[in-house]
């Protein structure tokens, strides 16, 4: 590997997690760079997120996803501005997806912030017929013999289950039907994994098939995707999409899809990637060890002083 190739940076847009409106609300309203993006989507929407987010109590509704579109794309802004990020690969592990659109011109800002907000409203209107019971839980330390054992036995009972993200070595998300989490959970406790958090609706699942074809028939074809100017990495398989056919198809992906960050890391070791910046409000993608084996990792963000974390 060259010298050149070994020092190709990647800029990470994280998937969403529970927050809480002090932070979030806090970044909005002092962050510079988060007031300018707030006012885009202001004017994309005509309305006042800010407003919307502060009366809102769903950790993932169209005011939240919203936020938090602004506060990535405001840590990107910083992260050029401040840090002089020119990167060579883009990816949006998750809700990441969004953010990764709008930096690699795919499409506007406002255009995405309108996407997202009509997605939102899809998603709340397919929970609401469907899959109403569903979640999906995040655990840790979970060897995959031990995971596979637990499922096996839910399957055997006739209980549906579907696999919603790769993260790590014994680290899984899993989409399960509520009435099922509490024994799940003492199961994976058992086995020695520790859980996480479970959200509400669920994600990444092949049982949300119907959702996807929602999207792709009732909502994208009002948005003309673009080529994107920089390289993006699918987070389900790692492959590099180049063209806005391919990019469309990923974010349709993510509906029915697991995420496979393993993979993702693979391709961007792959393309000699060595440092990686991750823009936005992340509490998992920079403390996962494959990402802090293999990259250097730059966090900026809400709540971040945006200092590097050592490669180990």
């Amino acid at each position: 590997m060259t010298a050149s190739e070994q020092t190709k940076t990647a800029i990470v847009f994280p998937g969403m997690g529970p927050s809480g409106f002090s932070e979030v609300g806090r970044f909005l309203t002092l962050d510079p760079f988060a007031r300018k993006r707030l006012a885009e989507a202001d004017e994309a929407l005509g309305y006042s997120v800010f407003d919307r987010l502060r009366d809102s109590e769903d950790d993932y509704s169209e005011a939240t996803q919203i936020a938090f579109l602004v506060n990535s794309m405001a840590s990107a802004d910083r992260a050029e501005q401040e840090h002089g990020l020119v990167p060579d690969l883009c990816v949006g592990p998750s809700f990441g997806q969004k953010a990764a659109a709008a930096y690699v011109s795919s499409l506007p800002f406002p255009e995405v912030v309108r996407l997202t907000a009509e997605l939102a409203r899809c998603e709340h209107a397919y929970f609401a017929e469907a899959h109403q019971d569903a979640v999906t839980h995040t655990f840790v330390r979970t060897p995959q013999e031990k995971l596979t054992e637990i499922l096996t036995e839910l399957g055997e009972r006739g209980e549906w289950y579907d696999y919603s993200g790769y993260l790590d070595d014994g680290f899984f998300m899993v989409s399960l039907r509520e009435k099922e989490l509490e024994g799940f959970k003492k199961a994976i406790s058992q086995a020695g994994g520790y859980s996480m958090y479970t959200m509400v609706p669920a994600v990444h699942a092949p049982a949300f098939a119907e959702l996807r074809r929602r999207a792709a028939e009732e909502i994208l074809p009002k948005y003309d995707i673009l080529d994107p100017k920089l390289p993006v990495v699918t987070d389900q398989d790692g492959t590099i999409v180049t063209s806005a056919d391919a990019l469309r198809t990923m974010l349709l992906d993510t509906f029915d899809l697991p995420i496979h960050w393993p993979k993702v890391v693979d391709t961007l070791k792959g393309a000699g990637v060595s440092k990686m910046y991750i823009t936005g409000p992340d509490n998992l993608f920079h403390r996962l060890d494959r990402t802090k084996s293999n990259f250097e990792v730059v966090t900026v963000g809400p709540g971040k002083r945006s200092r590097p974390a050592r490669k180990r």
